[in-house]
């Protein structure tokens, strides 16, 4: 009787999904229809975000094989987890496309491949005896549940570091306006001479919210959609007092510069807070590693005496 293999397992549903994969990627079997060919060209909508960051060129080799796959398993994943209105905010907050459902996708993607591998594990260990039947489905679960806490934890580490960027950018973006607004320029000149010389995220915001404000939208309106991109409070402020400024006829140049000094008075608080924190972190290696070196070192010679006085 032949025994069973779970390397030759593996290899045959490796070997099994391609195949499906290049069946359900065959042109002849998927022609598209006059909806999917005019949607492009008429969608109201912002681009969906690329798959794992991958180029152009790139997703060629595996668009027409595997996109439509993974998008339709993200739609109804998407459909099953809800909080669509949460995510699409977190995912402008990282300076994302709000395509929840190819964030599903990732997501789905993310889990299948580390349950595949936890199961992987699992079987190796029953299969050696160190383990029993229970572990590979067990691994399984724990690595799609894994997979799923791996793409919101980047997600959550992109939407921190962007943050981080604006505060940094604020406070010189609020000066630059400042001064554009008190050499006499109005309020949309000076957002718009801004934007074209700085560079950053806040910078992209602006320019943004111009854009918006170009297309018919009121300038208050595209800054209310600015704070409600960033998420930052400080931001909020600012674009609040710009918009009472700019509805109640008040000196802009002031509101901006109180706006600035608050903004660097914030991030040199957040600077002796961090500073207080890393001093408590200094403590560990001194306390654990420097200290106990230097008792053996002042204990070691009176302890040699007496040894050799017995």
């Amino acid at each position: 009787m032949t025994a069973w293999s779970w390397p030759g397992a593996a290899l045959g549903l490796v070997v099994g999904l391609g195949l499906l994969l290049v069946l359900w990627g065959i042109p002849t079997w998927r022609t598209p229809t006059l909806a999917m060919r005019v949607d492009p060209y008429v969608r109201d909508e912002p681009t969906p975000a690329r798959p794992f960051g991958l180029l152009p060129h790139e997703q060629l080799r595996v668009h027409h094989l595997v996109d439509p796959l993974t998008r339709g398993l993200g739609r109804r994943f998407a459909d099953l987890l809800g909080g669509e209105e949460v995510l699409r905010g977190r995912l402008l907050r990282a300076g994302l496309a709000p395509d929840v459902e190819g964030y599903r996708a990732q997501q789905l993607v993310l889990a299948v491949l580390l349950a595949a591998g936890g199961a992987g594990l699992g079987a190796a260990l029953w299969s050696a005896g160190r383990a029993s039947a229970l572990a590979a489905p067990a691994l399984a679960v724990v690595g799609a549940g894994a997979g799923m806490m791996l793409r919101d934890q980047l997600l959550s580490r992109s939407v921190a570091a962007r943050e981080q960027r604006i505060i940094t950018e604020f406070p010189t973006i609020a000066e630059l306006l400042a001064l554009a607004v008190a050499a006499g320029e109005s309020p949309v000149a000076a957002l718009d001479r801004v934007a074209r010389l700085s560079r950053g995220e806040l910078s992209r915001e602006l320019e943004r919210a111009l854009a918006e404000a170009r297309t018919g939208a009121s300038l208050p309106t595209a800054l209310e959609g600015l704070a409600e991109h960033t998420g930052i409070p400080s931001v909020a402020r600012f674009v609040d007092g710009v918009i009472i400024a700019v509805e109640r006829g008040t000196p802009l140049a002031e509101v901006l510069r109180a706006q600035a000094m608050d903004a660097r008075e914030a991030a040199r608080q957040q600077i002796l807070a961090e500073g207080g924190r890393r001093e408590i972190l200094m403590m560990i290696p001194v306390v654990f590693f420097v200290l106990p070196v230097t008792i053996v070192f002042a204990m070691f010679p009176g302890l040699a005496s007496l040894q050799v006085s017995l």
